[in-house]
């Protein structure tokens, strides 16, 4: 069965956006229980203690190309997980997981912008209408629907540093076009063992703090989850699905986080959905299908 599930890209992408979405729902089950900062910790010590155990040879072998860039590769690692993260879980903290699951489904779209600003790519019209479509959906998400929010610009500020955070990882997502020539496997475990070291100091100051929650029972067990399905397996997945159909067809699937956030958050969580979270799903997936479609 685990076989035949590693031969099937349609279900090893689509398994991939569901535990990705699964992190805006554990994000909000993580109130309370864990704090950010010794969650982001947390995940990355657990998955870069698993990944190394799995894969350190690779890194191990891969170490003059990683050597070569390392202070990059540092600063991306940073970026686009620690910083991601850390932001993340904040926002997880002021908002709710249909909206950062929404704004997380934008990120393909800072991805464009990103990278006609660092590499100048070609964005034609069809792309430029794309990104228009889907950070319409973005900021009706932040202003909650509300007409009123929006002129006085009074947004959600979860959902800002939800957006902070979608940027730093775009970020990231763009200065991977000049990664060293590794494998795919051992650049992350180098990147999760990164993460987990620099989350420390953070986690260090936060818990010398006057009365510093400490992390309960239930937010270790909410670590471990995050740990093993949004970030190995996740990880796992979708770089096996990139080597069975190429990274064009398999990005498409990203489109479905969003919705299977959307999904989990009213099933798990008992959110309510709204008619503006529903017209900003559209904008989002609508957007970025336009920019997708005539890419290249």
């Amino acid at each position: 069965m685990i076989a035949a599930l590693y031969r099937t890209p349609v279900a090893l992408l689509t398994l991939t956006a569901v535990m990705w979405a699964m992190n805006a729902i554990i994000g909000q089950l993580a109130r309370g229980e864990i704090t950010p900062y010794a969650l982001v910790l947390g995940r990355w010590a657990m998955v870069a203690v698993v990944m190394w155990a799995l894969f350190g040879h690779e890194v191990r072998a891969a170490w003059p190309a990683l050597r070569a860039r390392f202070g990059w590769l540092v600063l991306a690692a940073i970026c686009g997980f620690t910083g991601f993260n850390t932001l993340f879980y904040i926002a997880s903290t002021q908002t709710t997981g249909i909206n950062i699951g929404i704004i997380q489904g934008s990120m393909p779209v800072f991805v464009l912008i990103g990278a006609f600003v660092a590499f100048g790519d070609r964005v034609g019209r069809g792309q430029l209408l794309g990104v228009a479509v889907t950070l319409v959906g973005v900021v009706l998400v932040a202003a909650g629907g509300s007409l009123e929010r929006l002129l006085a610009l009074a947004f959600n500020r979860g959902d800002i540093i939800m957006l902070g955070a979608c940027l730093l990882y775009a970020g990231y997502a763009v200065a991977l076009r000049n990664r060293p020539n590794a494998p795919g496997r051992a650049l992350f475990t180098f990147f999760a063992v990164v993460s987990a070291i620099s989350a420390i100091p953070l986690a260090a100051w936060e818990a010398a703090q006057p009365g510093y929650p400490w992390p309960t029972a239930k937010g270790w067990a909410l670590t471990a989850i995050v740990a093993i399905f949004p970030s190995c397996l996740a990880q796992l997945f979708f770089l096996r699905g990139v080597d069975l159909i190429g990274p064009g067809r398999a990005g498409v699937y990203i489109n479905l986080v969003p919705v299977f956030a959307a999904i989990l958050a009213i099933l798990i969580l008992g959110e309510r959905f709204y008619a503006y979270h529903a017209a900003a799903l559209v904008l989002v997936i609508g957007g970025i299908w336009l920019a997708q479609r005539q890419r290249g």
